[in-house]
């Protein structure tokens, strides 16, 4: 067997040290990058054999962290050179290796995440609190690493196709009695994920009611020329 081949056999069975809990049960809903949603909070939860703190020393010395995690959900066994990136309404294809697209040769997925706190918790030992997460609750997560500015920052990058589009918001409108049913620690994350237009973006029925699961909660809304309006939100066990 060759070095090469050694390699590829190695790389094919990455550890899962741990896995993310967060609001999102189903992929729908979920923001289209990370930090994107500063407001949303989620829990990394580590794996029993990579539970030893000292794996942890010194992180809380760090802002942000890098996450290298698998797209968990995509259960297609091939892949494609060109995608459609939902930013471009799905009706224009762009190399998979120029996108963020899940349908890629290897499912893996790159989120940098804010550290909000190290928290020793009763069951789980050590844990990080992170905000600013892209990924579905229970998302297998196969290394984390510190995001250094000095190298991780490039403020004069271009952002080819997807710079167009970084600034793409809805306005959002929800009464305070719908608004009244989520958490208040959760509402701010919740207008944010709204305001980034969780519907794919090749659908643009204005009369079309969208629904995704936030935590405990049903989120039922519209868009409209640009104003999405919650219609609705109900418990999940509604």
């Amino acid at each position: 067997m060759s070095n090469d081949e050694k390699f590829d056999k190695i790389n094919q069975s990455l550890e899962i040290v741990a896995r993310i809990h967060t609001v999102f049960p189903t992929k729908f809903g979920i923001p289209r990058q990370s930090n994107l949603v500063d407001a949303l909070e989620a829990m990394i939860v580590f794996e029993p054999e990579y539970r030893n703190p000292e794996a942890l020393r010194g992180i809380e010395d760090y802002t942000y962290l890098w996450l290298l995690w698998g797209f968990s959900e995509n259960k297609r066994t091939d892949w494609t050179p060109t995608v459609r990136p939902p930013r471009l309404g799905g009706n224009k294809r762009m190399g998979v290796f120029a996108t963020r697209s899940p349908y890629r040769p290897n499912r893996i997925g790159l989120s940098s995440v804010r550290l909000v706190s190290v928290e020793e918790h009763p069951e789980y030992g050590r844990i990080l609190n992170v905000a600013g997460a892209d990924l579905m609750d229970g998302t297998p997560i196969y290394d984390i690493k510190p995001y250094l500015t000095y190298t991780d920052s490039h403020p004069d990058a271009k952002n080819g196709f997807a710079g167009d589009t970084a600034d793409y918001e809805l306005k959002v409108l929800c009464s305070q009695e719908l608004m009244d049913k989520i958490p208040e620690r959760m509402q701010a994350a919740l207008l944010q994920i709204l305001s980034q237009d969780p519907r794919p973006s090749y659908q643009n029925d204005p009369m079309r009611v969208y629904g995704f699961f936030f935590g405990e909660f049903e989120i039922l809304f519209n868009v409209n020329n640009g104003v999405l309006t919650v219609q609705n939100i109900k418990d999940k066990e509604q």
